[in-house]
């Protein structure tokens, strides 16, 4: 490639676009107060900013503080990896308390995730997932960034973009300073509830879409239902309750495969669920390898080919909502293959939870 080229695409993705937004929108009752205003929008040449909620507190968007700009500021992308991310550290942080989470999003879709008791561990763990994928990641911990994981975090090969945390020290804000394109962000205290109006928004042309803002029920073993011969270890349990939430941030279709402490693949946005699961099981091969994880499914399976996939790449177990017509054949070739399944909702209850999401 010429230097010319080049340096025109440097230009382009440099360039601020003029926006002439209003400063306060109103929907409904709601008001949003503009608060940056971005550099372009998920494309360049068209003109974004950021809105916050003006009665929202708590560890969400409304409250969160840039403490290192860097070179580019804030893009409109940036923005929405952090809310995505944010939203799915705090409720891990609530199944697990006192727990280490660590939360890398590229393109608003997880690609990382994991716990630990120390955030240095998380963070080792989370990039460990798919080191290919959290290359230019967005990365959300729940915990205070200390030194050892700053000189981590500035690596070059990393290519890291945010990093969004509720504290950091002294001496990792001076070394996080060393990457001059790094964007640093603080939340608020996670330990505080997030508050705003519970609802989400999508624009279509010439509308609006206003639906209630999704909250798993599926928290603990308790909220899981065995429908299998095969009854979940601890182990497959925990583990199924993790990479259920994580799916539940994934845009749908979503497979998300992995242990209790760490996400393995993660297939996303794909049209068909073994296409999902392909992908998981594919890009697990990267990191960790899908050998002994368990695979949460999104929505129920229609036919028997995620099961035996499954089976043939080295899981143990599945945690879907049922729904389909052929839900006894799945559970039947789950039986086969001694593969515990798990469903989600209470034992004694009909309906399965389904986690669904389109960003």
């Amino acid at each position: 490639m010429s230097s010319k080229p080049l340096s025109e695409a440097r230009r382009q993705y440099s360039t601020k676009v003029k926006e002439e937004f209003p400063e306060v929108l109103m929907v409904g009752e709601t008001k949003f107060i503009k608060k940056i205003s971005m550099r372009y929008g998920e494309n360049p040449g068209y003109p974004a900013a950021f809105y916050i909620e003006a009665e929202a507190s708590g560890p969400n968007m409304s409250t969160m503080e840039v403490l290192q700009e860097g070179t580019k500021g804030l893009s409109y992308i940036n923005v929405a990896d952090m809310d995505l991310g944010q939203r799915l550290a705090l409720k891990l942080s609530s199944i697990y308390p006192g727990e280490a989470i660590a939360v890398l999003i590229k393109h608003e879709m997880p690609s990382g995730v994991a716990r630990a008791k120390s955030g240095l561990e998380a963070f080792i763990r989370a990039w460990g997932c798919d080191p290919l994928s959290n290359f230019g990641s967005v990365n959300v911990f729940n915990f205070e960034v200390k030194a050892e994981l700053a000189s981590l975090l500035i690596e070059s090969s990393r290519n890291i973009e945010v990093v969004y945390a509720p504290a950091f020290t002294p001496e990792a804000l001076t070394i996080l300073a060393n990457r001059k394109t790094l964007r640093v962000c603080r939340m608020a205290p996670v330990d505080e509830p997030a508050r705003d109006n519970g609802l989400e928004f999508k624009r279509v042309a010439g509308g609006l879409l206003v639906q209630k803002r999704f909250e798993s029920k599926i928290i603990s073993p308790e909220s899981v239902d065995v429908v299998s011969q095969r009854k979940p270890t601890s182990d497959e349990l925990e583990a199924a309750i993790f990479n259920w939430i994580v799916a539940s941030f994934t845009r749908s279709n979503a497979v998300v495969i992995g242990q209790k402490d760490k996400v393995h693949g993660i297939g996303s946005g794909q049209r068909s669920r073994i296409d999902a699961a392909e992908n998981a099981i594919r890009l697990s091969k990267r990191g960790y390898g899908p050998e002994k994880c368990v695979l949460a499914s999104d929505a129920f399976m229609p036919f028997t080919d995620v099961v035996e996939l499954a089976a043939a790449s080295g899981l143990t177990a599945i945690i879907a909502p049922l729904g389909s017509i052929r839900d006894e054949e799945v559970i039947r070739r789950a039986d086969e293959l001694n593969l515990a399944f798990m469903v989600t909702r209470r034992p004694g209850e009909i309906d399965s939870e389904r986690a669904f999401l389109h960003r």
